[in-house]
């Protein structure tokens, strides 16, 4: 296309923004009009995608990180002639495709949920890295970025992480229009701030004017000719740009135009220009993901094995038996025992370092591209990054995450790295699944189940040893449990997960010495929970006392608790949990501090009995 014909469709873009919000009666009309002219060149003139086959192993990726400027996604949609007029004006309606911030869940095109400001350029920085590491097929991957959204501390991670690994097919534009939703942005237009911030990291830079399409066309042929280098370009533009009434005013974000008729007539009025956007290369084959039967680790019952000791085994084998998998970390490989992983398959292994929020990101980058990530760091840090693992949910992501170091059981660390918080993060979490295991072979089991899970997957790992209850060929349904004492004169059940399950069963023992028979059951799925299982111990016995080296709030006894929703009769419920702060000690000692050691278990289970006689 010719610049006047470019100019032509950066109004139509502009027009059809303003009608999206005007039959919305809600949107951001303004920030899609100031970026406008940069998607009509890159849609016109740089982007290779086929709209018919999204799946396209060849296609460029598009990530609008300012994801609330969904009308222009969606015009530039209809001018490609993925969707239809009629659909457009659908905007944000119920049970429209075209939500007020896209998402993959509904539309095949979009490569991640953004709207949560700051995460495009992230998980953008993943799907580049799957494409130089992994896919290789030299698809390029544009990323439009807000400037509001460059406060956010996770793009620089995200631009560290692109410049130190090379990602020269990473091309992000900022579209600096000087307004955020309440005021001007930090820098305004000062595109040089931005350029330095950029430059310190190992990008190239290019500034322009983002209203000329003749600048835009070349700053983005210059991007694509950049080797060894991320590229960014700086886009000088104007909020509402083209409506006198909004251009570049304060308190026009997030709403639809005073006057959209007008406003359409100022911009030239409708258009219906139809663009053939260029194709992908043909050629583009994916790597080997060949899939053969897995080795687990073996492990012999009554040895002392770590969890996590089990989960870095269980994964490279996993990594050996699968050609899709690949593994990131933290930088505490050698504590999460990804270290394993990256020394069998060093290909498919990437170092996040101590940058929690892009390890996530990352993590979704890749899954977005078919790959199956497993991202590790402490269960501790993983809070850091629940934004991106809500998110990620939003998308309908399936990446499996690991959190090591769980509980006070990891003892004289103290409060600052131990994971207590975590089981309830992620079981709010909509679609995820939820595992705590308490032994190696039971740890191997569901490392290699979570590969074909969907959803967010969360595996909670032990630094210490625990003993081998289970045999190696014994199965673990997820949403299932193990009942490891059960009799006919159980008196009160004890439920527990992870390091509290050894525990459970030497308190079971001290109990019977002294004439109380209980059941122990093993909640290694703690969602979906056993809720079956549950309830028929709790019709048994009468009482159910659950133990968690966790806080009591949204752990192990909430997922019991919710087991007898929906106006089932709820049975007498005790949780032991951490509900003091620990401080440094030995894991023995933290246990029993908290209360959830044998000790501790056996106690409160005696008094549970003695006042249900006395009832």
């Amino acid at each position: 296309m010719k610049t006047a014909e470019l100019a032509e469709l950066g109004q139509q873009l502009r027009v059809d923004s303003v009608r999206a919000a005007a039959a919305a009666g809600s949107g951001h009309p303004t920030s899609s009009m100031s970026a406008a002219d940069l998607v009509a060149v890159l849609l016109a003139h740089h982007l290779r995608y086929d709209f018919e086959r999204p799946e396209n192993p060849a296609n460029d990726r598009f990530v609008l990180s300012k994801g609330h400027a969904s009308p222009l996604l969606y015009a530039a949609y209809k001018a490609a002639g993925a969707i239809e007029d009629g659909e457009l004006v659908t905007f944000r309606k119920l049970g429209s495709r075209l939500e007020g911030h896209p998402t993959p869940r509904r539309l095949p095109w979009v490569e991640t949920a953004t709207g949560s400001l700051g995460q495009g350029l992230p998980v953008g920085v993943g799907i580049a890295l799957a494409g130089k590491r992994l896919d290789r097929t030299g698809y390029r991957v544009w990323v439009l970025c807000g400037d509001s959204e460059l406060a956010e501390g996770s793009v620089w991670e995200a631009a560290e992480h692109a410049g130190y690994e090379e990602l020269d097919n990473l091309k992000v534009i900022v579209d600096v229009n000087r307004l955020g939703q309440r005021g001007p942005t930090r820098h305004g237009h000062d595109l040089d701030a931005y350029a330095r911030r950029f430059q310190a990291f190992g990008w190239h830079t290019i500034e322009i004017d983002g209203h000329d399409p003749d600048a835009v066309d070349r700053a983005y042929g210059e991007a694509l000719s950049t080797d060894g280098q991320p590229t960014v370009i700086l886009a000088r533009t104007l909020k509402g740009k083209g409506v006198a009434a909004v251009e570049d005013r304060e308190g026009q974000h997030g709403k639809p135009l005073p006057d959209a008729d007008e406003a359409i007539t100022e911009l030239g009025g409708r258009r219906e220009l139809h663009i053939r956007v260029n194709e992908p290369p043909a050629a583009a084959v994916l790597r080997d993901r060949t899939t053969e039967a897995i080795r687990l680790p073996r492990y012999d019952e009554g040895d002392e094995v770590a969890t996590r000791d089990a989960f870095g085994a269980a994964l490279a084998a996993l990594g050996t038996a699968r050609g899709d998998i690949v593994a990131l970390d933290g930088e505490v490989g050698d504590s999460t025992r990804t270290e394993q992983f990256a020394k069998e398959h060093p290909e498919r292994f990437f170092e996040c370092y101590i940058a929690e929020q892009q390890l996530v990101a990352t993590a979704v980058g890749m899954a977005a591209r078919g790959w199956v990530p497993y991202a590790a760091t402490f269960a501790a840090f993983l809070t850091r990054a629940h934004d991106f693992v809500r998110m990620a949910s939003i998308s309908g992501s399936g990446i499996n995450l690991v959190g090591s170091h769980a509980g006070v059981a990891i003892g004289q660390d103290g409060p600052s790295q131990m994971g207590l918080e975590d089981l309830a993060m992620f079981r709010s979490v909509y679609g995820s699944t939820v595992l705590y295991p308490c032994d190696a072979n039971q740890t191997a089991r569901l490392v290699a189940a979570m590969a074909g899970l969907d959803g967010i997957r969360y595996l909670r790992t032990s630094r210490g040893k625990t003993p081998v209850l289970y045999g190696p060929d014994e199965e673990f349904r997820v949403g299932g449990s193990k009942t490891l004492r059960s009799s006919e004169e159980d008196r009160l059940t004890i439920v527990a997960a992870g390091v509290t399950v050894p525990e459970a069963l030497a308190a079971a023992d001290r109990l019977a010495e002294s004439g109380i028979a209980v059941r122990v059951i093993d909640l290694y799925s703690v969602k979906p929970v056993d809720g079956e299982t549950l309830r028929r111990a709790a019709e048994d016995t009468g009482c159910l006392l659950t133990v968690e080296d966790h806080h009591p709030e949204g752990g192990l006894g909430d997922a019991v608790a919710e087991a007898f929703g929906d106006g089932r009769p709820v049975p007498r419920l005790v949780r032991l949990g951490v509900r003091t702060m620990p401080g440094s000690a030995a894991p023995d000692e933290q246990l029993h501090a908290a209360g959830i050691d044998a000790l501790g278990i056996a106690a409160a289970a005696k008094l549970l009995v003695e006042e249900a006689v006395v009832q």
